[in-house]
């Protein structure tokens, strides 16, 4: 292949001039601080992956400096690891760092664990994993890890140097991260942050906490999913005012990117456009100032105003009689009046929220209302959005056929 041989080598090294790296003190260990993400590789029109398209957005990013890539046993049904493998195996093997993790909803046993960490290491076709991370982690599969001791297995393969680097995803509260982080000597951690979710999960509070112990952060969703990647244009034009020049995702990742402890942005690219953008932020990696900080806080405040109801999902309100998901229609609905992605609300109605628990199935009988604690309207606010995204449904329905 020519990325092994001498000018494959060298061309690179005079792509990757610029790219910004951070390290990892307590590991010792220099990332590119732009990672790729390997959950939304481009697909084709059964669902598989696009192999061509895949491995040229792969040459594309390690050709400018990228060095972290980020696959998990899920991610496309199995296959993402397979191809993840398959692309890296082109280059040497000391020239980039693999992350995958351990599915812990899947592990019931050591052996569950031993079979599955094995299967991984055949679809990657290596020898060892770089970062291994405990997958998903929240208050029920922390216990579910010290019941176990998943992490006394982990440590056996670091000993075996099948495993380098020890850490964990996380998707619960705050309290729960700072019991899983405090409770082990982690060498990493990988929580969900962005300008918009500075508050939920882990939060800004966990980012700083995690500095104080000396625990690097990866950050995965800095454009949530998508959305902070392409704002209504009364929001977006906030942003251009700034920086005309600049994509609207680029904000996002700079704003991650501005704190000292986070070594490692992931970005779950689906298109070329999407690593050129990203390579394009990331050489000669600007971070925020004070007047730039401004214009994020203003997005950010302008986006939560869009806000149709001060539901927290506390589910004081649950369960509902009638069977209502009332939480879950909710969010779908405050997050389609921030982003106007009709496609994606299209998609979240139909998929997240089962016809049995939609708001149509309200029967309006009040009691939900009577322990709101944000004295929400909620059987009214729950006839509005049933029209609405119903509505929104059908439309991306006639578009898609």
């Amino acid at each position: 292949m020519a990325w092994l041989n001498g000018y494959g080598l060298a061309k690179r090294k005079e792509c990757v001039t610029n790219m910004e790296f951070r390290t990892m003190e307590n590991l010792g260990v220099k990332t590119s601080l732009l990672g790729f993400g390997c959950m939304r590789f481009p697909t084709n029109a059964d669902g598989s992956i696009n192999e061509e398209e895949t491995l040229a957005m792969i040459d594309k990013a390690y050709q400018a400096g990228v060095n972290y890539f980020d696959t998990a046993y899920p991610y496309h049904d199995g296959k993402s690891e397979v191809v993840t493998g398959k692309a890296l195996s082109r280059y040497p093997r000391d020239s980039y760092y693999l992350a995958t993790k351990l599915p812990m909803w899947a592990v019931h046993s050591i052996e569950d664990a031993k079979r599955i960490f094995q299967e991984q290491l055949d679809r990657l076709q290596k020898d060892y994993v770089d970062f291994y991370l405990l997958h998903a982690l929240n208050r029920e599969r922390w216990n579910q890890v010290k019941e176990l001791d998943v992490l006394g297995y982990c440590e056996q393969l670091r000993k075996e140097d099948k495993v380098r680097y020890i850490g964990f995803s996380f998707h619960d509260d705050y309290a729960a991260f700072e019991e899983i982080l405090t409770s082990y000597s982690w060498d990493f951690c990988q929580i969900q942050f962005n300008y918009m979710d500075k508050d939920t999960q882990a939060t800004q509070k966990g980012v700083e906490q995690a500095e104080k112990l000396g625990i690097p952060m990866i950050i995965m969703e800095p454009v949530k999913g998508g959305s902070l990647a392409s704002l209504p244009e009364d929001v977006a034009k906030l942003f251009y005012a700034a920086r005309p020049e600049e994509s609207i995702a680029s904000w996002a990742m700079r704003y991650v990117g501005s704190f000292d402890n986070v070594k490692v942005i992931l970005s779950g690219m689906s298109a070329m456009e999407q690593v050129e953008d990203n390579i394009k932020t990331f050489a000669d990696f600007a971070l925020l100032d004070e007047s730039e900080q401004k214009v994020i806080a203003q997005v950010a405040e302008t986006l939560h105003n869009r806000v149709q109801n001060g539901c927290t999902a506390c589910r004081y309100c649950m369960p509902c009689p009638a069977g209502v998901n009332i939480p879950g229609c909710f969010h779908v609905w405050n997050n389609y009046h921030i982003y106007e992605n009709k496609q994606e609300a299209a998609r979240r109605w139909k998929n997240e929220i089962a016809d049995a628990q939609k708001a149509s199935n309200c029967i309006k009988c009040g009691k939900c209302e009577q322990v709101c604690p944000q004295k929400i309207a909620i059987r009214e606010d729950l006839a509005r959005l049933q029209k609405e995204l119903d509505e929104i449904a059908m439309s991306e329905c006639v578009q898609w056929n």
